[in-house]
């Protein structure tokens, strides 16, 4: 039995007592949770429901649990039920009903932990965005690993997602770029505000192999063509470095675009209806204080330019009118002064900022190495890149380490311990019991023995005290892949595949599964063969939803 169904007993037996007594069942909930006691004394489920409903129906919370643990107790599975405190319902399984959910993993698959809680919600979800003006530096890699996880847990749970990356090919910085490679290409020093690092050459020469021809123009030319081809090769290296992260966006979103369409004077033309426009300076502005910003906001310059928050409001715009409800943009730790003028403009354009725009901001990462910060990286000469946290320690162990931390934290990735191969780096040993599980499989394949059609299960055989606590960790999976979508927290499910590895280690320490020599192979062996099954599907889809491997061998 899923935590899932015994919440649906626990509202059955609610409605059958309100029903028995003549109260108002529609005061139910349309569902309710039960949660693991953190003293496994005090049952295997804890219920709040007698709490939640006394007042509601005028019945005092410890009668009304009463009521409902005799009514609880009659439903298959359900061993017994104990009233605590001031109304808590601590529920016990039978062996029988905990030991089934094995069989259930197994049937599932992959489909275990699945389930349709954000049904009907189109998300907009924008991750890493870097600018094409040097490879992705490790502040992005931490995006391109959260964003990728967060997409598939809200896939998993239902959502129509679309991930999307801005590509800023506009605008100042892109000018900078293209000044500092047609500088290396003259070889002279990069501009006072331009860019180095051995990547700038690289490209430069590129360019150069393109056009051989591009330092017979002008410089106003030639730096065009540096612009336009350096650009390109930019963003081709950064999707290249990304796919190779086993990152890919469903749609890359030219800034430029925005303003060759005229989106731009679109988002204008629609915010000036809303009433929130006024002309002062010779500049055109957004009254972004009616709605919490510290200042309103210049969209048009005096001298007609746009701004880059202009294009901010369009590119919006352009996100709600493609038919996202929801749009979440994911930041850098020095993007914390965007949220404001990004909620009061969702606000200016008529939309709910609580429901439409979420904006989530990443704090800082280091690379350490021998208890120092790594600085310097070996090309772009400023920044850890992407390629260095790969060639540091791998993508399996960046991704992990990057979405195992809650994104509002900054972390320290010390390249030690996530390069050793023993129990003290967090994905060795969760990707050990994938690989553990496999290989007990495997072997006992070898020796002629298998778990056994599902009729043959004997899931009553499965109480041991260990196997209980694997069970209980097992059953909670979809649970938490439920809220780590709706909270944004990846990590929840990084933790969790490591409580859930030592509850495993210990089941596998404490019981035997496949028989010793010329043992005789019992139901029990083939009903542990199942939970050892089961401990691989979750874990498998658990590392899945991380874009992690869970590998057959290590």
């Amino acid at each position: 039995m899923t935590p899932a169904e015994l919440a649906e007993v626990v509202l059955a037996a609610a409605h059958a007592v309100l029903t028995d007594r003549g109260l108002d069942s529609s005061v139910l909930p349309e569902r309710t949770t039960v949660e693991r006691p953190r003293n496994p004394e005090h049952g295997d489920y804890a219920s709040t429901l007698a709490l939640q409903l006394s007042k509601k129906v005028g019945v005092p919370p410890r009668d009304l649990a009463g009521a409902l643990a005799e009514q609880l107790s009659k439903a298959p599975g359900v061993k017994s039920v104990e009233i605590a405190g001031p109304g808590f319902l601590n529920i016990r399984l039978d062996a029988a009903a905990a030991g089934q959910l094995a069989r259930t993993i197994v049937e599932a698959g992959a489909d275990y932990g699945r389930s349709e809680r954000l049904a009907g919600q189109r998300i907009n979800l924008e991750f890493v965005s870097a600018n094409p003006t040097g490879p992705v530096h490790i502040g992005g890699v931490r995006w391109a690993a959260v964003g990728d996880a967060l997409s598939r847990l809200l896939r998993a749970t239902g959502a129509d997602v679309g991930t999307e990356y801005y590509f800023n090919d506009a605008g100042s910085q892109i000018d900078r770029f293209a000044r500092s490679l047609l500088a290396a290409a003259k070889g002279e020093p990069a501009p006072e505000d331009g860019y180095g690092g051995a990547y700038i050459a690289e490209i430069a020469a590129e360019v150069q192999a393109r056009r051989p021809d591009v330092l017979s123009l002008d410089d106003a030319a030639a730096q065009e063509v540096f612009r336009v081809e350096g650009v390109t090769l930019m963003f081709d290296e950064i999707r290249s470095s990304l796919r190779d992260f086993g990152v890919e966006f469903d749609t890359y979103f030219n800034e430029k675009d925005l303003h060759d369409r005229g989106e731009l004077d679109l988002a204008l033309a629609r915010l000036r209806e809303q009433g929130h426009i006024f002309e002062a300076d010779g500049a055109t502005w957004l009254r972004t204080t009616e709605f919490g910003d510290d200042k309103d906001r210049v969209l048009r310059k005096s001298n007609g330019e746009w701004t880059y928050f202009a294009a901010d409001c369009a590119y919006y715009l352009d996100k709600r009118e493609r038919g996202f409800e929801r749009v979440v943009i994911m930041l850098g730790a020095d993007h914390h002064g965007y949220i404001g003028r990004m909620k009061a403009m969702a606000a200016c354009f008529g939309d709910d900022p609580e429901h439409n725009l979420e904006i989530l901001i990443g704090q800082l990462v280091n690379l350490v190495r021998d208890g120092a910060p790594v600085r310097m990286s070996k090309r772009a000469g400023t920044v850890v890149t992407l390629e260095d946290l790969v060639e540091a320690i791998g993508v399996d162990a960046s991704r992990y380490a990057l979405a195992r931390y809650s994104s509002d934290s900054p972390i320290d990735l010390d390249v030690e311990l996530w390069t050793k191969a023993g129990n003290e780096n967090p994905v060795y040993y969760v990707q050990y019991v994938a690989a553990r599980t496999a290989n007990l499989s495997r072997n006992a394949a070898d020796v002629g023995f298998t778990r056994g059609d599902a009729a043959g299960f004997r899931p009553e055989l499965l109480d041991h005290e260990k196997e209980n606590e694997l069970l209980k960790a097992l059953a909670e999976f979809p649970a938490v892949v439920a809220a780590a979508a709706e909270l944004r927290a990846p990590h929840r499910v990084a933790r969790y595949l490591e409580e859930t590895a030592g509850a495993y280690h210990r089941f596998y320490d404490s019981c035997r599964i496949i028989p010793r020599g010329d043992e005789e192979i019992t139901d029990l062996h083939r009903a542990r063969l199942w939970l050892n099954d089961a401990t691989r599907t979750v874990v498998a889809n658990g590392l899945r939803l991380l874009g992690v491997s869970a590998p057959e061998r290590m």
